[in-house]
């Protein structure tokens, strides 16, 4: 059966491979092989470049602009992998499916239009929020506890009152975040009532319908250029089209606690990403918090108790 993927999956627009904390089938418990970690490393450098480069097309379709043409590039790519058979769903399994289109509709505008506001680093850290919170809200050991106690001490001075704060985008990442625990619990959910990634295939193709007229009315109110309209598909491939088949292919090499682990780091691409091509700087206390969400992020993994 299914379990959530907590740390292992981020919601933008990737079908949820199912996984389960200890070893993933077909690999040797605690054996990270060398192609797993080179392809977990392109993957997290792809998704954090995709979203650089889709916000250098900001001044020209805006974030709306740059997720909705990501919104049809990751349908493209996911209807054409999940396959869903819509027509055998039942009512409960489209209330499910619906909710998940509706997450996917909104945790990538809120967190393109935070990037847009506090840049990319940051939101991506307090993004991160989302699954770090799935996974330390069931536990009673106290290990997680203080883990959690770490976290909320990073997303405090992360937030601290200053001059320049932008709280308005502070609040979108934290949407953003809340809709990446949406899309775990409900990934879930219906991994374990539809076969496959159908569910989440048709939630991806929903999503972009609705941004349909959206699209087109950015279309309509802004002189689209080659250049943008360029961005945004790179956006879309690179955070979606590329991390999803990346995953295909960690996931059955590399096991999950591995996998999770590696994951923590993206908030550090993001960052590094961010400088180097956006020119966007964070001060020490911004890395100490993006360094205090990791490590909470790493110690509850790693004091996880295997399950071979």
């Amino acid at each position: 059966m299914p379990a959530a993927p907590t740390h292992t999956t981020r919601p933008a627009d990737r079908a949820a491979a199912p996984t389960k904390r200890g070893a993933v089938p077909g690999t040797v418990p605690g054996a990270v092989p060398m192609a797993g970690v080179c392809t977990m490393l392109a993957s997290g450098l792809s998704t954090q470049l995709g979203a650089a480069i889709g916000s250098l097309a900001f001044p020209a379709l805006g974030p709306v602009g740059v997720v909705a043409i990501r919104q049809y590039v990751a349908a493209a790519v996911l209807l054409a992998v999940g396959r869903p058979r819509v027509r055998s769903f039942t009512w409960h399994q489209w209330r499910l499916v619906l909710l998940l289109a509706a997450v996917f509709g909104v945790v990538n505008l809120s967190l393109y239009t935070a990037i847009d506001r506090i840049g990319l680093g940051e939101a991506v850290t307090l993004e991160f929020l989302g699954p770090l919170t799935v996974a330390l809200a069931g536990s009673r050991r106290r290990v997680d506890l203080g883990c959690a106690v770490l976290a909320a001490a990073g997303v405090v001075a992360l937030m601290r009152p200053r001059p320049t704060a932008d709280y308005l985008g502070m609040g979108l990442a934290l949407l953003a975040a809340a809709c990446w625990a949406s899309y775990i619990l409900l990934n879930r959910s219906i991994g374990q009532r539809i076969p496959g990634a159908q569910g989440t295939a048709a939630a991806a193709g929903l999503s972009a319908l609705v941004y349909l007229p959206l699209g087109a009315g950015v279309a309509v109110h802004h002189t689209l250029s080659a250049g943008a309209v360029g961005a945004a598909v790179a956006a879309g491939v690179l955070s979606s089209a590329v991390p999803f088949l990346a995953d295909l292919f960690t996931l059955r090499r590399v096991p999950a606690q591995a996998f999770g682990l590696f994951m923590s780091v993206n908030p550090v691409l993001a960052a590094v990403v961010g400088a180097l091509v956006l020119g966007q700087k964070l001060d020490v206390i911004a890395w100490l918090s993006i360094a205090a969400i990791i490590a909470a992020n790493a110690i509850s993994i790693l004091t996880q108790p295997r399950r071979d």
